[in-house]
């Protein structure tokens, strides 16, 4: 069996068609559908069994049936705003504990997402070197959160019996139901359907904001080459290697559309000032001398096929 934790969410979901595509059918879908659309990824799905979160530690506790041979582990709560940090430490932090230590027990393969953000604010660089893990410094407890797991890896010496996965700015079909948490793609698309326009932050004077976007078949296409190669371990950065504008962005988004760009600059909340990242971009030399060798998208590319995926 495997297990896809967030199965019902963005990549979780996508992770779940790659897997069928592959003849694999014996997947147990882990996520909270709580009450929002969550729920609509999960039609188009084909898999074995679903089961709620808070229920799963239950069940590897008493499974004496199912075998579980793989964990990917994409349920978190990726709210960068979330304020509660004990729930974040508990979500994020100790579930993952949780899954590894099964996962180490039962030998089974464990994939897990972290996340672009334990890189705060880049002037460690964004390299997915481990022996830099102790030099980044994460702006908010989202990041915190899976960069402490990151650590707490690195410190039981582990990184060699799992796979970690930073991913950046990632975009594309399935994402509808994480609201404002959506990539900027899903929100220029909906603000330029009824306001004909984009509207972006204004950045502080001579300050650059850019930031590395990756397709979700580029990033699903780079989780999948780990599960097709159990000899490849570590953390590696899931971007394009290429960091864009917001103006690229728009210019992107208005030109699928064939629609006159016009963006309506607005201010940033000030509670966002201290804990935004302003420029991401991969660093993905670690990833190619793995042996990941195909080229990834473009961000126009990318935005034509989400907007030929709606």
């Amino acid at each position: 069996m495997i297990v896809v934790t967030g199965g019902a969410g963005f990549i979780g979901s996508h992770i779940v068609k790659a897997l069928t595509k592959r003849k694999v059918s014996n997947i147990l879908v882990v996520d909270k559908l709580g009450t929002g659309p969550k729920w609509k990824n999960l039609r188009d799905l084909r898999f074995a069994d679903y089961m709620e979160a808070e229920d799963l530690p239950e069940f590897l506790r008493s499974n004496t049936r199912e075998t579980i041979t793989h964990i990917f582990h994409m349920g978190a709560c990726s709210t960068t705003t979330e304020e509660d940090n004990s729930f974040l430490v508990r979500n994020n932090f100790e579930y993952s504990k949780m899954l590894a230590k099964y996962a180490f027990e039962k030998k089974a393969h464990f994939i897990y997402a972290s996340s672009a953000a334990t890189y705060g604010d880049g002037s460690q660089g964004f390299s997915d070197n481990e022996r830099n893990l102790y030099k980044l410094c994460p702006l908010n407890m989202y990041g915190y959160s899976k960069h402490m797991f990151d650590l707490w890896l690195k410190s039981k010496g582990k990184l060699r019996n799992v796979v970690g996965l930073k991913y950046f700015n990632v975009f594309g079909p399935g994402e509808a139901h994480k609201g404002d948490m959506r990539s900027m793609v899903s929100k220029a698309f909906e603000q330029m359907k009824y306001w004909e326009k984009i509207k972006l932050f204004m950045f502080p004077h001579g300050v650059k904001s850019v930031r590395d976007f990756i397709y979700i078949d580029d990033a699903i296409d780079i989780t999948m080459f780990f599960y097709n190669h159990p000899e490849i371990r570590g953390i590696y950065n899931v971007g394009s290697g290429k960091a864009r504008s917001w103006d690229d962005l728009a210019q992107a988004v208005c030109w699928v559309l064939d629609k006159r760009k016009y963006i309506e600059p607005i201010d940033m909340p000030d509670e966002l000032k201290d804990s935004y990242q302003y420029v991401t971009e991969a660093d993905i030399s670690k990833l190619r001398k793995a042996g990941y060798k195909k080229p990834m998208l473009e961000l126009e590319q990318g935005v034509k096929k989400y907007f030929n995926a709606l």
